[in-house]
């Protein structure tokens, strides 16, 4: 009896992975026109809560719809660049409500950072804030309007990161007794968490997470936990930073730009006792607030950090690991770019830096 052989089995190839299309260019459809809008934050149900630099904050919907004016927003100190700034949201905003509100606090010496926080009540007397209570303010006032800083994020802890400005101030960055040029860690009540790294440190504000900051106006973390930032430098050196506990990022004493009119400022270098940006401009591209994209929409920047650019009037895309970083695309808009926040649906929502700024829904083409 003859065994027949068998045929061979036919070999399969794995179909290629398909390459995403790169997005070249985007849709901007104006929804709303707002007063100096500064920052945003999507509610649950897919409304917006939009900060208006002179105080305001309203309510608004993805069809424009605006709200009036919400009470029980604290008086801001609104001028130059400063006035109502970010707004963020409780992790267990779903169950306690709470929203958080960063401003230039009017007081006795000039004007600094504060953050308070308030209920968000809704009913048939309106919406606005209930039981807002400032949890933290920055030391010392001092006078000017420029270099608040202001942008807010929870970490995976449940901490309040803040980013706190210099004020124009400089050299106070170094200083550990104040919290001018400093990022500083809150828990979600204002009060001060005893592992923060210069707890037990003498003379130190022990809400200080890291220093030696100009003026951060991004944070975001990615999943890892980790935290990064951007900031403005002086004559060039815009950053990209990744954030480490008790760093010291170097300014005044050393940038990847020169101060205006000219003078030198050293660069980073390594051994020099300073973080060094991952990235960095110049000419600037002056950040605003920034996002890590986790969308669908915009499917081949999953991952990158996209930042809202002034002076470069459009988006910034970055990408980046735990030790590098590069631009690798910027999106032109016509206008200078405030904030970016991602939407419900993968789209890219962004805020114009205008007295009547208006609120964008971009997708992509």
């Amino acid at each position: 009896m003859v065994t027949p052989t068998p045929s061979p089995s036919p070999s399969l190839s794995p179909s290629p992975t398909p390459t995403a299309t790169p997005i070249a260019s985007v849709t901007a459809t104006p929804v709303a026109t707002m007063a100096s809008p500064w920052a945003m934050v999507f509610l649950p149900d897919g409304r917006l809560l939009v900060t208006e630099k002179g105080g305001t904050l309203r309510i608004v919907t993805q069809a424009g719809a605006k709200s009036a004016a919400l009470g029980g927003v604290p008086a801001v100190a609104a001028s130059g660049q400063g006035g109502l700034l970010d707004v963020a949201l409780h992790p267990d905003f779903a169950t306690n409500r709470l929203v958080y509100l960063s401003y230039a606090e009017p007081g006795t010496g000039g004007a600094g950072l504060a953050v308070a926080r308030g209920t968000l009540t809704e009913d048939t007397g309106g919406a606005r804030l209930t039981g807002t209570v400032v949890i933290w303010q920055q030391a010392p006032k001092v006078g000017g309007s420029g270099h608040f800083g202001g942008r807010m994020a929870f970490g995976p802890t449940g901490h309040l990161f803040v980013t706190a400005g210099e004020r124009q101030q400089g050299s106070p960055a170094q200083d550990l007794s104040k919290t001018l040029g400093k990022i500083v860690r809150l828990n979600a009540d204002g009060t001060i968490p005893a592992d923060n790294p210069f707890v037990g440190t003498a003379g130190a504000r022990t809400e200080i997470w890291s220093y030696g900051h100009r003026n951060p106006y991004g944070l975001f973390f990615d999943p890892a936990g980790r935290l990064w930032e951007n900031e403005m430098g002086p004559e060039g050196g815009d950053e990209f930073n990744l954030v480490a506990r008790g760093g010291n990022y170097g300014w005044p004493n050393a940038s990847n730009g020169q101060d205006y009119g000219g003078g030198n400022i050293p660069n980073h270098t390594p051994g020099d006792g300073y973080v060094a940006p991952l990235a960095w401009w110049t000419p600037v591209i002056a950040p605003g607030g920034m996002i890590l994209y986790s969308g669908t929409l915009f499917r081949d920047w999953q991952g990158d950090a996209i930042i809202a650019g002034l002076v470069s009037q459009g988006l910034v895309r970055v990408r980046f690991t735990a030790t590098s970083a590069a631009e690798v695309q910027r999106i032109a808009l016509g206008q200078r770019i405030r904030e970016v926040e991602q939407g419900p649906d993968g789209a890219i929502w962004a805020l114009e830096d205008t007295a009547n700024g208006r609120l964008l829904k971009l997708t992509p083409g």
